[in-house]
């Protein structure tokens, strides 16, 4: 399965208008850490690569400033994911796999026991709405503030199309694809 996804700095306020105006449907809000690995046998920087511990509990759970967040510890789910390279120049479209964890504790056991270690932790608040077949995302990420995300999941051979429906959508919240930023966010933590 492959995430297209296209992501913009933006503020929110006039983004959730827009999203009002279209009905686009809430789905959830809720506050991620996640924690991402270096692999012993490839620097995962160098090939475009992420392994990630993802812990989510609802919004209403989490605390903190702007600044840090803070979750409760051990509640939500677990997911553990791994992002392959990039496979386009115009968009976050890269090769997923994701799945739930029943134990955090015994997953960081696992991934320490065969030389992975942690590298950076990313914390956010996400608030997210179905709109035309995808998921729009607004994030408030500590440390770099507020951006949007469009994204949905297909196939290969259906990238370009959902990549073009991704454009009409971030487009028809007022916001400009040619702003896209394809890097992570935990590129652009460990950037500033």
């Amino acid at each position: 399965m492959y995430e297209v996804e296209l992501k913009v700095r933006a503020g929110h306020d006039a983004v959730r208008r827009r999203l009002d105006e279209q009905d686009a449907e809430p789905v959830d809000a809720v506050g991620q850490t996640d924690v991402y690995y270096d692999a012993p046998h490839r620097d995962f920087a160098a090939t475009d690569e992420a392994l990630r511990i993802r812990q989510e509990v609802p919004l209403d759970e989490v605390e903190g400033d702007d600044a840090g967040f803070d979750w409760p510890a051990g509640e939500g789910t677990t997911m553990v994911t791994y992002k392959g390279p990039l496979v386009d120049d115009r968009s976050k479209t890269r090769e997923e796999f994701e799945t739930a964890v029943a134990d955090r504790d015994a997953m960081e056991g696992l991934l320490d026991g065969l030389g992975f270690e942690p590298a950076a932790t990313v914390r956010k608040r996400r608030r997210r709405f179905a709109l035309s077949g995808y998921t729009v995302t607004l994030d408030e990420v500590a440390g770099l503030g507020e951006f949007v995300e469009v994204e949905t999941e297909v196939e290969s051979d259906d990238i370009e199309d959902a990549r073009d429906g991704a454009v009409a959508v971030l487009e028809s919240l007022g916001l400009d694809s040619a702003d896209g930023i394809r890097t992570s966010y935990l590129g652009l933590l460990l950037d500033s």
